[in-house]
């Protein structure tokens, strides 16, 4: 009998309000660039000067100013050394890079696995991959595509891009093998092309500002919708199979759109509407383990079917964002980030041991690899920055001062 895998959803974090702070990188400073920042009054600013390196830092953001692209300003900088800090800047962005290396493995199984039913002609294989809650990965995806796009994240871009590209080619296959229906899979198509044109688009100043706010619109109202739905639907049977928590959310998160829309609410108001898609990406994503450890301790048996390797490679792909996340005190990127490696990857790795479905010396292993890389990226992140402490860069990154 064909077996058939479900596809992870490769993770990693859209919002649009207006704030006017400049947009230039560490490893980069062009001489002008435009940031859109919807959801608003649409306006542009521009980034014009170019500010020396050893007089520049890294402001922190708070949750709901996490989707600015980040700024550096001038000020007094507790650096040890310029060099440092921009050769941490350069190592944390190439450690986001490479996590697409770990995301690609993970997902490759299951559209090679389908590729081979389909030339067999075993089309009823497919029917097992569970195409609608792929689907919510994929609105999380491009939610933070859209993010990420914004924030200038190159390789977060990338994770984010080849989790859309990669959910779609398994949509395909299961449309070609009747396992999904024609009318959802052509629905899927054009969200999946909108998102990423509108992307690019937006990622190079080429777009309206009034159309990027109609698609952060769109995935702010339907991340809303999914989030309380998914949520609850995990919990069935033990509660009553319902509609009513997400359509509650629909009519709660077009509500809010449209109040915002309409200049109805204060600029806290605006942020925290601009800032719904991205957590509620994040929170969609943080949800898997939540639900995976739920049926983990209802079937027990079930945990043997997991794939050790698929959780360290889920693991090490999000660890491998933490450092990152950590450094620009992105504060929703470094909560997903690590939830996912800590409770999603090494909390199943602590099952599989539990229940004896891995060796000890695989558990250890993973467990110093861990905890070893955090332990890293913290003293690495405090030094950086002139910090005696590593609490002091997290205690900065929570509150965002």
């Amino acid at each position: 009998m064909a077996k058939c895998l479900v596809v992870p959803h490769s993770y990693s974090y859209a919002y649009a309000y207006p704030h006017p702070r400049r947009a230039i990188s560490t490893r980069k400073a062009p001489p002008q660039q435009l940031e859109l920042h919807p959801l608003a009054a649409g306006s542009l600013f521009s980034s014009t000067s170019y500010i020396p390196l050893n007089l520049r830092r890294r402001p922190t953001l708070s949750a709901l100013d996490s989707d600015v692209p980040h700024p550096l300003h001038q000020g007094s900088a507790k650096l040890k050394t310029s060099e440092s800090f921009e050769q941490w800047d350069s190592w944390t962005a190439k450690f986001s890079g490479a996590s697409n290396i770990p995301f690609l493995l993970l997902q490759m199984p299951q559209i090679i696995l389908n590729a081979q039913n389909l030339m067999a002609g075993n089309k009823a294989a497919l029917l097992a991959v569970p195409w609608l809650g792929m689907f919510t990965g994929l609105l999380g995806n491009l939610s933070l595509l859209s993010y990420f796009a914004k924030k200038r994240e190159k390789e977060a871009i990338v994770v984010q891009t080849l989790g859309v590209v990669s959910l779609y080619i398994v949509f395909a296959q299961l449309s070609l093998a009747e396992a999904m229906p024609l009318p959802y899979f052509v629905i899927t198509s054009i969200v999946v092309a909108t998102g990423l044109i509108l992307n690019f688009l937006n990622y190079f100043n080429f777009l309206n500002p009034g159309v990027w706010r109609l698609w952060e619109d769109f995935i702010t109202v339907g991340g809303l919708s999914m989030l309380p739905q998914i949520m609850w639907s995990t919990f069935v049977p033990y509660i009553p199979s319902s509609i009513v928590p997400g359509a509650l959310a629909f009519v709660l998160a077009v509500a809010a759109v449209v109040m915002a829309r309409m200049g109805k609410l204060s600029s806290e108001g605006i942020k925290f509407v601009g800032s719904i898609s991205g957590w509620t990406a994040t929170l969609l994503f943080m949800w898997m383990p939540v639900s995976q450890m739920w049926t983990n301790f209802l079937n027990p048996d079930n945990i043997k079917g997991l794939s050790a390797v698929s959780m360290l490679l889920a693991m090490i792909g999000n660890g491998l964002m933490i450092p990152r996340a950590l450094f620009i005190r992105d504060f929703m990127w470094f909560t997903g980030s690590s939830w996912a490696s800590f409770f999603y990857g090494y909390g199943n790795i602590v099952a599989l041991y539990w229940f004896n479905s891995i060796s000890k010396e695989f558990f250890l292993a993973a467990s110093a690899g861990l905890f070893l890389w955090i332990g890293m990226a913290l003293w690495r992140d405090a030094a950086v920055y002139g910090y005696s402490s590593p609490l002091t860069s997290l205690r900065e990154l929570v509150s965002g001062s």
